[in-house]
């Protein structure tokens, strides 16, 4: 496995999207900080992929790797006598970047744990069991709603709801929970791949100008035809009983008063982020803490008017802060990697002479897997090779679809990873990975036969 690491590692991640110049910057490749940050990641990715093994939060190699790289780059312009405005200006731009997906996670998640708090979710769970539905319908149930809910909330923000759902469904059985975890991740990332604002990796692609807003809508046959095939195979797995619940023994839960209205502020503010990024050219996490900011003024008149105790700051307090400290970690790291020279080894995969536009984007699928899809779609975007609005298509739905072969390959999988700690791992995915494959098969099939042989998509 690290051997096919390194390798990947030679063509992956290639320009990770932060400021300067290329040419500005010196060529660190093979030079001792060159190859002691290569294997610093490796070895940190290394206990990243066994957390389940060796019971390391994810998010210690990961923060340890992602500041240390920098901090040996910085030693080494200091003892050569480089210029350090650029250690400085590198890390600036990262920070930024590390920033608008830290604080974007940190309103979703804040927005989750309150409607925990106000019983949303378990008045969800209580709906979907007192009907008597067996573990396999669930299991179906779950993963349409991801599906069709990622490509207005998000992929990550949809995995999140959702999994929360499944856990308090139920908290042991592991033939359902880990399958039922596995396929809302699967079908957050399929549903993102085919809405311009379903996944940051689409938007991306869409304000880049790659495509028109219906361009993406192509991607739906391939988008649901992988989603469907490992949803299939996996479904074969998860047991056909049903829950041990007696509705006639279960308290019907009660919502607090205005649950309502915080489901209505996640919408807008999931809008806000969406027309923040797309009309205001602000970031997306601009528009998710003005949601925030709603969202604390909502409770300040629901206190004011009902008494009530909701207290937002109560609900940050239960964040995942391992999940947000593992982004942190990787994106620096990767940032790190960067700034080196390593990244700058993949535009050359894309000449026909070597593996061609297609192959290669076929490729990026398996690399969004091995790290999260969004610096891998920022490589893309950044090297800008030379394509025709299909193969922009193509890369759009394999960084999509492809985040899901591994579980932190994706920002839904690392949500998901969150919140269910010790059930849903590195290990317990790739016992089913098998299944995502061949769905990342069946999705790439449908475009080649859509795009390619019957020529369905709108050409400009």
């Amino acid at each position: 496995m690290i051997k096919l690491l390194i390798i990947m590692l030679s063509f992956s991640f290639a320009f990770a999207s932060s400021g300067g110049s290329v040419d500005a910057i010196p060529d660190l490749t093979f030079t001792w900080v060159g190859f002691a940050a290569l294997v610093i990641f490796i070895a940190g990715y290394y206990f990243v992929a066994t957390e389940e093994k060796y019971h390391i939060d994810k998010a210690k190699p990961a923060l340890f790797i992602g500041t240390f790289m920098f901090i040996l780059i910085a030693i080494y312009y200091m003892l050569n006598h480089l210029d350090m405005n650029l250690v400085h200006t590198q890390a600036q731009h990262l920070i930024l970047e590390i920033a608008e997906i830290f604080f974007f996670l940190f309103v979703a998640m804040t927005y989750i744990e309150t409607l925990i708090h106000m019983n949303v979710f378990e008045k969800l769970k209580y709906n979907l069991i007192s009907k008597g539905y067996s573990y396999r319908k669930l299991f179906w149930l779950t993963g349409f709603l991801a599906f069709f809910l990622s490509p207005i909330a998000d992929n990550l923000t949809t995995a999140l709801i959702l999994s929360t759902v499944l856990i308090t469904i139920e908290r042991e059985k592991i033939s359902f929970l880990v399958p039922g975890a596995i396929n809302i991740v699967v079908a957050a990332n399929a549903g993102g791949a085919w809405s311009p604002f379903g996944d940051i990796t689409t938007l991306m692609a869409w304000t880049a100008g790659k495509g028109q807003f219906m361009d993406f809508m192509f991607l739906f046959p391939a988008s649901i035809s992988g989603y469907l095939v490992t949803a299939y195979l996996l479904s074969r797995f998860v047991p056909e009983t049903q829950p041990d619940f007696d509705v006639t023994k279960e308290k019907v839960p009660e919502l607090m008063q205005g649950a309502n209205r915080v489901i209505a502020l996640g919408i807008i503010t999931i809008a806000s982020a969406v027309l923040s990024h797309q009309l205001l050219h602000l970031p997306a996490m601009w528009g998710m803490m003005f949601g925030l900011a709603l969202l604390k003024m909502y409770q300040y008149r629901l206190k004011i008017k009902y008494d009530s105790h909701l207290n937002i700051f109560e609900s940050m307090s239960k964040i995942e802060n391992n999940t947000l400290l593992f982004f942190f970690g990787i994106l620096a790291a990767v940032g790190a990697l960067y700034f080196i020279g390593w990244l700058a080894l993949a535009a050359v995969v894309y000449d026909p002479s070597v593996l061609g536009p297609t192959w290669s984007n076929i490729g990026v699928g398996f690399l969004s897997a091995i790290v999260d899809n969004v610096p891998v779609m920022s490589a893309v975007l950044k090297a800008s090779p030379e394509m025709g609005l299909d193969q922009w298509m193509l890369v759009t739905l394999t960084a999509g679809v492809g985040g899901s072969l591994i579980s932190f390959g994706s920002a839904a999988g690392v949500g998901v990873m969150g919140k269910l700690p010790g059930i849903y791992t590195f290990g317990s995915h790739m016992r089913y990975s098998w299944t995502i494959f061949i769905g990342y098969v069946a999705s790439v099939s449908i475009w080649y036969l859509q795009y390619e042989v019957l020529g369905l998509y709108i050409k400009h």
